[in-house]
């Protein structure tokens, strides 16, 4: 049979208090529910812990043994409590993350948490593996694009908003497009599609407030990874569509440039997803709310430059 830890915290009590009486008072009891406790235990067990006189209450031989671990049972008992306590009380431990290959940005986001948190440690995974949060042991994910898995909770955090450059050189070579059709003629650079036979960037879809535009274009260069995409792009040889949180650097800098500015790829959604079985513990939400208001300038910008777009399109 499992030992009952309410006997045994009880019991322990009682030691302490010196007395039923005191212990009840302590523990917000009735002396005869205090006693009934100590009683059950003793009969649990086969022995007597207490020796009970009018006038004094004492430990037997084998009462003092067993005291002494139930004492430090009941203490870590209460150190786990109080741990958790602390925890629900504000971003502290451990937070295991896991967020695509080129999602560089979230480090800017992982060290504002750090700072705002003095008693809280970041493990960050990036990969664009679709890692098994439960197995794998991590607290939340952040993925691109309509979550797959009804196991998780999703959490829309925002979208990623994505543009279309070039690098002044090829610009200068070339000219720049002046309407979403002209880029049948140009040299363009595409993210290779997800999945194997998939004919990537045949198609690339573009807005401008209500407008919409579909353009077929034959990719100069496919890539897998937008790290090789970008630096493609910044070598001069086409025209890229890429995360405005990439290539916003390289914009305010000139080593890139907006083609057909007012177009845009539609923006991508962006969640963080965990497991629905656990209890979403104030570490994730904290940084998960971090990462919703820290996601990009280019985001606030491209939200307002959005909004702006559509007043004046109504």
């Amino acid at each position: 049979m499992l030992p009952d830890l309410n006997e045994i915290a009880v019991f322990t009590r009682v030691v302490q208090a010196g007395s039923f009486t005191r212990a009840a008072r302590e523990l917000g009891m009735p002396k005869s529910t205090v006693s009934r406790k100590v009683s059950e235990l003793e009969a649990r067990l086969g022995a007597q812990l207490l020796r009970r006189t009018t006038r004094k209450l004492s430990l037997t031989d084998v009462g003092a043994v067993y005291y002494e671990r139930c004492a430090r049972i009941v203490a870590d008992v209460d150190d786990a409590d109080r741990a958790v306590t602390q925890m629900q009380d504000g971003a502290r431990g451990l937070l295991r993350i896991t967020a695509p290959l080129h999602f560089g940005w979230i480090g800017g986001v992982v060290a504002e948490y750090l700072r705002d948190h003095p008693d809280a440690s970041v493990e960050v995974v990036c990969t664009d593996r679709i890692v098994d949060l439960v197995a794998e042991g991590f607290d939340a994910a952040l993925r691109i694009g309509a979550p797959s898995d009804t196991s998780l909770v999703a959490r829309r955090l925002g979208a990623l908003p994505r543009c279309l450059v070039a690098a002044p050189g090829y610009i200068a070579r070339r000219g720049a497009p002046r309407a979403p059709e002209d880029l049948a003629g140009h040299d363009v650079l595409v993210s290779a599609g997800a999945r194997a036979g998939e004919a990537p960037g045949a198609r690339w879809v573009l807005h401008r407030g209500a407008r919409r535009a579909e353009v077929r274009v034959t990719p100069r260069a496919t890539a897998n990874n937008l790290e090789v995409l970008h630096r493609i792009v910044l070598a001069g040889v086409g025209i890229g569509m890429l995360p405005a949180m990439r290539c916003e650097l390289d914009v305010r800098e000139g080593r890139l440039s907006r083609v057909l500015d007012g177009w845009s790829p539609a923006d991508v959604p962006l969640h963080a997803v965990y497991p629905g079985t656990r209890h979403l513990s104030p570490k994730v939400k904290v940084f998960l709310d971090l990462v919703r208001e820290r996601m990009s300038p280019a985001l606030r910008n491209r939200q307002e430059d959005g909004a702006g777009a559509a007043r004046s399109s109504a």
